[in-house]
């Protein structure tokens, strides 16, 4: 549960079409051992996350998971499998808001310094500006969690977050990167 107020905490969503700049995190079950699971399947999309993605990017982030599952020696089944694997993805709208201050010093204050006598020692009074600068973005996170389907516990949990990217260049390429990298912890 703490797990999951973290990733709560980082929302994000959109995976398909994140930046280089992914926060990944996971958390697992020390106890289990990994090594007995030959099989697995998907429980499908967390409600909401099927509004968020169309069937191209489902098909191709279930597709990187996939081939992570097979690089460890696992096999997709329809239904009866080892393990239970669900995944969902959030979004949040942020704001950033940045000031820039500049500053422009006086001149001397001249012949005759303040007063009106003197060398005319010293600095006039400045001036400065502060401009400030919003900007609007999203922050995606996509969630695989991982589950004993015998036992129905959670086994095995994974975010990756960062803000969106529209484009779609490279983006299958960008999907089986974060799956790669959220598996990465995967004890196996």
């Amino acid at each position: 549960m703490k797990f999951k107020l973290l990733v709560l905490s980082i929302l994000a969503s959109g995976l398909f079409v994140m930046c280089s700049s992914v926060r990944i995190i996971y958390d697992m079950d020390k106890t289990v051992d990994f090594t007995k699971y030959k099989t697995y399947e998907y429980y499908g999309w967390a409600e909401n996350s099927d509004k968020l993605l169309n069937d191209l990017d489902k098909r191709r982030i279930e597709n990187a998971f996939g081939q992570e599952f097979s690089k460890r020696g696992m096999t997709y089944v329809k239904s009866g499998g080892d393990l239970i694997v669900t995944l969902y993805i959030v979004t949040e709208q942020k704001q950033q808001v940045s000031a820039t201050t500049t500053g422009v010093s006086g001149g001397p204050y001249g012949y005759g310094g303040y007063y009106g006598y003197g060398p005319g020692w010293g600095w006039g009074m400045g001036m400065t500006t502060t401009s400030y600068q919003t900007y609007d973005y999203t922050v995606g996170t996509l969630i695989i969690d991982i589950y004993d389907a015998h036992e129905k516990k959670l086994i095995f949990e994974s975010a990756a977050s960062g803000e969106l990217n529209e484009s779609t260049k490279g983006r299958e390429e960008r999907i089986k990167d974060i799956a790669k990298r959220m598996m990465a912890n995967y004890p196996v």
